[in-house]
């Protein structure tokens, strides 16, 4: 595939494709006899986990990390595997720390909820009450 296609495949710019590239996030990409990027499945693997972990919020240095070791072949499986057990420790606490937000957040808007109820019952008795007083 072309730089193009892949692109517009994962939704991310030629740039930042090349960018990955640049920086080892991922292996050389192959190339045809002319020079162009010509993206197989390894480089299309490796585009689906960069994707995935900078979605997840892994950080480039460990993804970098993580690519230089997997190139260092079968010695360093043990690394890898406790570079990756990091990385979803890091995302299991932000992921807590989020729901710690989403749960205050939640009670917050339950308060102004229950206030607007709280209001508006006050409105409803007032007009009751107006439109008592007005009958007598």
């Amino acid at each position: 595939m072309t730089i193009r296609e892949v692109s517009e495949r994962y939704g991310l710019s030629a740039d930042t494709l090349r960018y990955y590239e640049r920086v080892g996030l991922i292996p050389p990409v192959p190339r045809t006899g002319g020079g162009v990027r010509d993206y197989d499945g390894a480089s299309l693997g490796w585009v689906e986990l960069i994707k995935c972990m900078r979605s997840a919020g892994v950080g480039i240095e460990a993804l970098t990390e993580y690519c230089r070791l997997f190139q260092q072949g079968e010695e360093s499986l043990e690394a890898r595997k406790a570079l990756l057990v990091e990385q979803r420790r890091q995302l299991l606490e932000r992921m807590a720390d989020m729901q710690r937000s989403v749960d205050r957040l939640n009670e917050k808007i339950e308060n102004y909820e229950r206030g607007l109820a709280q209001k508006e019952q006050e409105l409803r008795r007032h007009q009751a009450e107006r439109e008592e007083t007005g009958k007598r």
